[in-house]
């Protein structure tokens, strides 16, 4: 008759639950997934990702060509370039709250922020923000104290 112990129950266990997180994962990948499903190797995956237009500071031009549609859970990166012909930001809380912000880099300086409400450019340059849309909705980054369509992009989460 063959004894069972604590330990050897634990390890059993143990065993059977590491086996089970390594072939869930697998079990339910599927290739009638689609192109909308999230690749096995998590939302920051080189196949989730998408580079967005680039958004344009400069006085008295218009922000982008056209809204943004993005779709929640997929991996966006975005420029915003600055021409410095004038200080300008751009405030959207509502926005900011609505991504995951992965990172925003500056000059080769990468910065993991928790989260921001907006952000300004005093001179030329240029800012990436790499984020993961999260909750649906629609949103609008705006130059602030402006009042014209042109200094305001909407963009919407599906």
């Amino acid at each position: 008759m063959t004894r069972i112990t604590r330990t050897s129950l634990t390890r059993s266990i143990l065993a059977t639950a590491l086996a089970l997180s390594v072939a869930m994962p697998v079990a339910f990948a599927s290739e009638e997934d689609g192109e909308d499903s999230v690749p096995l190797a998590g939302l920051m995956a080189a196949g989730n990702k998408e580079n967005l237009p680039p958004i344009t500071l400069s006085a008295g031009q218009p922000l982008a060509a056209a809204p943004l549609k993005l779709k929640s859970g997929r991996y966006y990166e975005i420029e915003i370039e600055a021409d410095g012909s004038q200080e300008l930001g751009l405030a959207g809380a509502g926005f900011f709250r609505a991504i995951w912000i992965d990172e925003i880099v500056i000059e080769g300086l990468e910065i993991r922020p928790l989260g921001i409400d907006s952000v300004e450019f005093d001179e030329a340059g240029t800012m990436e923000i790499g984020f993961i849309a999260i909750k649906p909705g629609t949103y609008e980054l705006k130059v602030p104290g402006s009042t014209g369509d042109s200094q305001r992009l909407e963009i919407t989460i599906e």
